[in-house]
């Protein structure tokens, strides 16, 4: 079995203090005997005013978050996935990128969000993450994680099967999905988003989710997931709180999944 922890957390504005709860958890994390820790989306500052956020959005070399995990992985020798940060891009855009840092503190893969959260709501909120987020174009993976071949996405990215369809090609055994989600959005389709990509790729989705009433006013709806790759949730944080949960993964229940339902192998190329 492999001992994973999934921090869901309620970021503010407040950068350093953001930065404090991740090598708060970490810590918390290594001490329960967690190989890797996964965070949500926007972990290191959750700020929907972007003049604000402009003052607290540093190249990647500065981001407060991104130094607290990294001294903070090393010091427990473990595998930290940042869900994402802001970062300032060095052009005049900003990315939401994910990090996998390895035990020794290095950054082992990047990614940048590539679907921009460009919406508008039945309920009135409106979101234009384009207006200040340059998106990424490539599909990230990661080998030697503790969940073996790690595929990396960012929320809104759940949506778009093609992206999905390319990391299970790769053969990932598992895939991160931090997140922010909307409350409206998450009642209605994060559950059943999840374990959907979760049983066409075969593979375990870790879902480390935002949760609750933030700073900046607005409201997420947590559940941070642990899917397996039958699409059974083995994990479900719920939509209340900010909380540091774990789960066992036994990685020899994707060999199993895949001889029973082989749609990997089976998969045929549909011509228009």
């Amino acid at each position: 079995m492999t001992r994973i922890a999934l921090l869901q957390m309620t970021s503010g504005i407040d950068p350093a203090e953001n930065a404090r709860s991740i090598a708060d958890a970490v810590r918390e994390a290594g001490d329960a005997g967690a190989e890797m820790l996964f965070t949500p989306e926007m972990s290191g500052l959750l700020d929907r005013d972007r003049k604000r956020a402009a003052a607290n959005i540093m190249v990647e070399a500065e981001t407060p978050a991104l130094d607290a995990a990294r001294n903070a992985a090393s010091k427990a020798g473990m595998w930290v996935a940042l869900g994402s940060l802001a970062v300032d891009t060095g052009d005049g855009r900003w990315a939401n990128r994910a990090f996998v840092i390895a035990p020794d503190g290095s950054v082992a893969a990047r990614y940048d969000k590539i679907h921009m959260f460009d919406v508008d709501l039945s309920t009135g909120e409106s979101w234009r993450e384009s207006n200040a987020y340059a998106a990424g174009d490539q599909v990230v993976t990661v080998e030697g994680t503790p969940l073996g071949r790690l595929g990396l996405t960012v929320c809104y990215d759940i949506r778009f099967p093609a992206l999905f369809e390319a990391l299970a090609q790769r053969r990932c055994d598992a895939i991160a999905v931090p997140a922010a989600f909307t409350v409206p959005t998450g009642e209605a389709h994060w559950h059943v988003l999840q374990r959907a990509r979760a049983i066409e790729a075969s593979a375990f989705v870790v879902a480390a989710a935002q949760v609750g009433e933030h700073a900046d006013g607005r409201r997420t709806y947590g559940h941070s997931l642990v899917v397996d790759p039958w699409g059974n949730v083995m994990l479900d944080l719920g939509g209340q709180e900010a909380r540091l949960a774990f789960a066992n993964v036994d990685m020899a229940r994707i060999a199993e999944v895949r001889r029973q339902v082989p749609s990997l192998e089976n998969r045929r190329i549909i011509l228009s």
